[in-house]
């Protein structure tokens, strides 16, 4: 209002002098008055006669109009914040700059009106946007949780087991809990970077989160291309594995557990017949310990003695039987045979199980690539 006075005084002055000399009475005794009666009646001079009141409201309305004052229900938080989308700071900086010389130009010169400012544009997300993120990111979190746990069980393994041990250490790397630990630790970095890729918008992470499972996903594919083409050979594989698990029975407590599960899981003894544990070297008839010419407690019909204690020697001499006798006292089949049968009667089950990992899978990656265009397609329109 200090810079627009002197104007509005100068122009009652010089353009409607003659009338506030003629009819304004108030000018004689003060300048200021003088002033506000030009103000107010200066542009409508010839309505001023027939009323003061709507000439007053009429001078108002356009005063207001020319300096756009901004009413309270009108104004608007332009100030982005951390709810906003991403916006650049230095276009942030620029924008703020420009609307303070747009201000400014506009307050220095009333006659001409005073342009819009500049506002930035905020992307508004869409709930499709919001959905596909964070899908993204509550399964990437529980697949980081099962990760852990998988991590997890295999550290407690090692530990339990004293791998880390001097003379332990040598043969970490045949270790099976070693293969958990690994696992659990691809598992969790894979989706840990999905995850946190997916909540801060960061494209390089999820880059990588899909590239990655593309990868995987290309690898399961060849696997299953693999065996089904070798399903014949995979039985001669099974075979030597088992065979390798009974030579190594008392040595190794993992191949152990391993051998141990399956029996007791399957009700089968050996690999194909129970006289396999021929070749374990304390379970062989010339063995001069008492397990000679036995078997495992896990391949008798009944190992709990009454039912509550564990008879680790109900199966000494077992290989001393013929079948008929042994029929009663331990299982005869072997575990290749009842794993092939297992296949057979579940091969629906193993079939969808493999269907839905990989569908999830592709899944992932088609969400992953839709987020990073929204992703880029907001940032370029920001």
């Amino acid at each position: 209002m200090t810079k627009k006075i002197p104007r509005l005084a100068a122009r009652g002055q010089t353009q409607h002098g003659d009338y506030a000399q003629a009819h304004m009475p108030l000018c004689k005794h003060s300048t200021s008055s003088c002033f506000v009666w030009t103000f107010l009646c200066g542009p409508a001079e010839r309505r001023c006669k027939g009323g003061l009141l709507p000439v007053v409201m009429d001078n108002i309305r356009r005063y207001l109009a020319v300096q756009r004052v901004p009413w309270p229900w009108t104004r608007r938080d332009h100030t982005p914040n951390e709810s906003s989308p991403l916006i650049p700071k230095g276009e942030a900086d620029e924008v703020a700059h420009r609307n303070s010389e747009l201000h400014q130009l506009g307050a220095s010169d009333e006659k001409e009106p005073v342009s819009k400012q500049i506002h930035p544009h905020y992307c508004i997300y869409s709930f499709t946007d919001y959905f596909l993120k964070y899908l993204l990111v509550l399964s990437n979190l529980m697949f980081s949780v099962m990760g852990l746990l998988v991590l997890g069980l295999g550290m407690w393994g090692l530990i339990s087991k004293e791998s880390f041990a001097q003379e332990r250490i040598g043969s970490i790397g045949t270790d099976p809990m070693l293969l958990l630990v690994t696992a659990g630790l691809l598992l969790t970095l894979l989706c840990l970077s999905g995850c946190v890729g997916a909540l801060r918008e960061n494209d390089c992470l999820l880059k990588v989160f899909s590239g990655t499972l593309l990868v995987l996903i290309t690898a399961q594919v060849l696997a299953l291309i693999v065996v089904y083409t070798v399903q014949g050979e995979i039985g001669n594989v099974l075979r030597s594995g088992m065979l390798a698990a009974i030579a190594g029975y008392q040595d190794d407590l993992d191949l152990r557990f391993i051998t141990d599960e399956l029996q007791s899981n399957l009700q089968c003894c050996g690999a194909d017949t129970y006289r396999d544990w021929e070749i374990n070297i304390y379970y062989n008839c010339s063995a001069p310990g008492v397990l000679a010419c036995g078997v495992p407690a896990t391949c008798c019909l009944d190992p709990l003695e009454n039912g509550t204690v564990w008879n680790s020697q109900c199966g000494l001499g077992a290989q001393t039987l013929d079948e008929f006798s042994a029929q009663s006292v331990i299982f005869l089949g072997g575990c290749l045979g009842e794993i092939s049968r297992w296949v057979q009667q579940h091969q629906g089950l193993i079939g969808t199980i493999v269907a839905v990992v990989l569908g999830v899978q592709i899944l992932t990656v088609f969400v992953t690539t839709r987020l990073q265009e929204r992703i880029h397609w907001h940032k370029v329109n920001a």
